[in-house]
């Protein structure tokens, strides 16, 4: 985004302008207009939304000689002497020590200024929330359990913040070698260090700083290429020679279990050899591993804090790119949409949407489970279920259908082979855990109730109110249009499906969703919208899949892409790669892209320079494995299709979903349809004035219009807020 700024001389003095371009730092950033010229942001994130008692600040004078004449103060307290020469004439500096809530900084002292040019900062405290609402309870602290390089633990939280104390280490990795070894002096390198030859074509020891310190109630890290024995101590105006200006945001993996917890692991390692020997910078927290949490709300807002605080101790990087895979590539995906500029890129493998996704395709795939098991379905063939169900296999179908268990708080039920419910870590009390006879007010372990700040309380149950919705949906059209079952068979189904309660027990009547919390899933990003920051940067799938077993299913892959095409009307900014694709080439070819993008300097919109920096190489195509072949790239549009209608699809087939048989689109983002009145001419079997009373019977309120939006679908609410922060609040007033 650019800024013109213009400013006049006082009367009496012949008019003069003066125009001041400014190339805006990601994430975005708020200037405040005044009647000088001079323009003040902040640069390591949004003034609204600081956090620690610190931030990165720039002030463009319209003038540069006359820079030194200006007087910074916060709330009158002086801080000028903070602020040094920056590039084109401008001044950055460190200001510390904000207090708990607004804070006006204030520019002054300039004879040519016509007025003193502000800014206000709200400042949070480093334990937060900012945006994600009240802190969730319980929350177990894990410091104890948390092992630093070297085999020794952060011990006991100083806190119920579970808060400890920062500690820097630095660790080495030896020539040969693949695992960092703690440098046992900052006073001299072992003989053994190895040496690394970056990006940038700078050659060093391999030397690694290890920060480790606790950030909105998790532990977060933050490692990049610093050697102590010759480097000076990094800072935003001197950040360590070796890194080559590029940060990774990571993020771990899984859900089930991702609950009340600060989380003991990262789960992904953050020491990663290959891309810290090109000089990358990397930063996570367990708060971004959704095994801890899974809410990629407070991903978000982790993710908002940690490159905050990496911009204040190392300073601006070029790009920022998010990586993960499963669980770390829909908070990828999440965080980017929701919280537009806070990375660059976006490059993902195992694709999901969203948690939310996985939940309620195992919902509507766990009733098909509950009702193939009734008496009533005895006479359906496996060929008709996986007509029904729209899955490869009856085992991949089972795995879908036992995903229902992420929603289901109650312990014991073993309903369906391998379904397992109210998964908890063990570091959570028993005496804590929900248990309907002997628990009722225990903390309750479902994705809903993870983010009960984002889809709201139901005040009739006291838990997170729940979106699921099936009414109007006809499962089984498509088998039914398709010849493969009969209308009787349909008919049954559809009778007898029923839905659940609050409790995720199943129940006879169809299941009506949460408008509210339907339209704040979407509002929050909670379900991947894909009209937010996602619009506008480079989206890598890379791959990833398993349709025959497990649920990590190739239609979760294009319903990311559906739902960019069909909220923004083109995806030329998203690049699919199937199959095993060479981890090395799919990064190499996301570093270029980035590269080129950040440094093309044309007036286009950002979108434009996504597309037109693209480069050549990244077409959409298949690395198929073969035993009797060498993995080679396909190259050739990405299509959804089970059929051998492309050399892809010969390899790779894409199977359907339960919610698309019943006439749902891919994207699988219409959490509640609107309906219709039951027409005829939608099925293909002819029917008798009996069978269309029966339908009118199964749904009274009429059946699904998938050909219009759904109920309360509505766009995500960029940088959005469930409290304290009152910007763009959401379940108060939305700003």
């Amino acid at each position: 985004m650019r800024l013109d700024s213009r400013h006049w001389r006082a009367a009496g003095c012949a008019a003069m302008g003066a125009v001041l371009v400014l190339l805006m730092a990601q994430p975005p950033v708020e200037t405040l207009p005044t009647p000088t010229a001079i323009a003040v942001r902040t640069v390591s994130t949004r003034p609204d939304r600081v956090s620690g008692g610190d931030v990165l600040v720039e002030i463009t004078p319209p003038v540069p000689d006359a820079a030194d004449d200006l007087r910074v103060t916060v709330d009158g307290r002086d801080v000028s002497g903070v602020f040094r020469a920056g590039p084109n004439g401008s001044r950055w500096g460190l200001v510390t020590g904000l207090a708990r809530g607004r804070n006006l900084l204030t520019v002054a002292g300039a004879p040519w200024q016509v007025a003193d040019a502000t800014l206000e900062l709200t400042n949070y405290p480093i334990t937060g929330p900012i945006v994600s609402g009240p802190p969730i309870a319980p929350f177990i602290c894990q410091t104890a359990q948390f092992t630093l390089p070297g085999g020794s633990t952060l011990g006991q939280p100083l806190n119920a913040d579970c808060a400890v104390r920062r500690r820097v280490q630095h660790v080495y990795l030896p020539r040969g070698a693949r695992e960092f070894k703690v440098l046992p002096s900052r006073a001299r390198l072992p003989a053994d260090v190895g040496q690394t030859r970056t990006l940038t074509g700078v050659t060093v020891p391999f030397v690694v700083r290890v920060e480790t310190g606790t950030m909105n109630r998790g532990i977060y890290q933050n490692v990049i290429l610093h050697d102590p024995t010759t480097d000076p101590e990094p800072s935003p105006f001197a950040p360590p020679p070796a890194w080559n200006r590029r940060l990774i945001a990571v993020h771990g993996v899984g859900c089930p279990g991702g609950w009340y917890r600060q989380g003991g692991v990262m789960g992904v390692n953050p020491l990663n050899v290959q891309r810290l020997g090109e000089g990358y910078a990397l930063f996570t927290n367990t708060l971004n591993h959704p095994t801890n949490s899974c809410n990629a709300f407070l991903a978000g807002e982790t993710t908002m804090m940690g490159k905050e605080h990496f911009i204040e101790t190392f300073g601006v990087p070029l790009f920022t790119v998010s990586m993960g895979a499963s669980g770390g590539a829909y908070t990828s995906l999440q965080v980017a949409d929701a919280f537009p500029g806070l990375v660059d890129g976006v490059i993902i493998t195992a694709t999901f949407p969203d948690a939310l996704s996985i939940a309620l395709a195992g919902l509507d795939a766990h009733l098909m489970r509950h009702y193939f098991a009734t008496p009533a379905a005895g006479d359906l063939t496996d060929l008709q279920k996986l007509a029904i169900t729209g899955y490869s296999g009856l085992t991949a179908f089972v795995d879908a259908a036992n995903q229902a268990q992420r929603t289901d708080p109650v312990p014991g039920r073993h309903d369906v082979n391998g379904y397992n419910p109210a998964v908890w870590d063990a570091s959570v009390p028993q005496r804590l855990r929900y248990n309907p006879r002997h628990s009722p007010a225990g903390a309750r372990p479902t994705v809903f109730d993870a983010a009960r700040n984002i889809y709201g309380i139901d005040p009739a149950t006291g838990f997170a109110r729940r979106p699921y919705d099936n009414i109007g949906v006809q499962f089984g059209l498509q088998a039914l249009n398709d010849g493969v079952i009969t209308l009787p068979q349909f008919l049954d189904l559809n009778e007898r499906v029923g839905g659940y309660d609050a409790d995720a027990n199943h129940v006879d009547g169809r299941s009506t969703g949460d408008v509210d919390a339907i339209r704040r899933a979407y509002q929050s990003g909670l379900t991947l919208g894909a009209n937010g920051g996602l619009a506008s940067i480079p989206v890598f799938d890379a791959g990833g899949y398993n349709d025959t077993e497990r649920y990590h299913y190739q239609w979760f892959h294009f319903a990311v892409r559906q739902r960019l095409l069909v909220q923004n009307g083109r995806a030329d900014n998203h690049l699919m790669w199937r199959g095993a694709v060479p981890a090395d080439e799919s990064w190499a070819l996301m570093e270029a892209w980035l590269t080129a993008i950040k440094t093309d300097t044309s007036l286009v919109s950002p979108y434009e320079k996504v597309v037109t920096n693209r480069p050549a190489r990244a077409v959409d195509g298949c690395w198929p494995l073969a035993a009797d072949a060498p993995v080679r790239f396909i190259a050739e549009p990405q299509t959804f299709s089970s059929r051998p209608d492309s050399e892809c699809n010969r390899h790779l087939p894409s199977y359907s979903f339960v919610r698309q048989v019943a006439g749902g689109p891919l994207d699988a983002n219409i959490l509640k349809c609107q309906l219709k009145p039951i027409d005829p001419a939608d099925y293909r079997t002819p029917l008798t004035e009996a069978d269309l009373e029966r339908l009118r019977g199964i749904f009274p309120g009429g059946v699904c219009d998938w050909s219009r939006p759904g109920v309360s679908q509505v766009a995500v609410v960029p940088w959005a807020s469930f409290g304290p922060a009152p910007t763009n609040r959401i379940g108060a007033s939305t700003n």
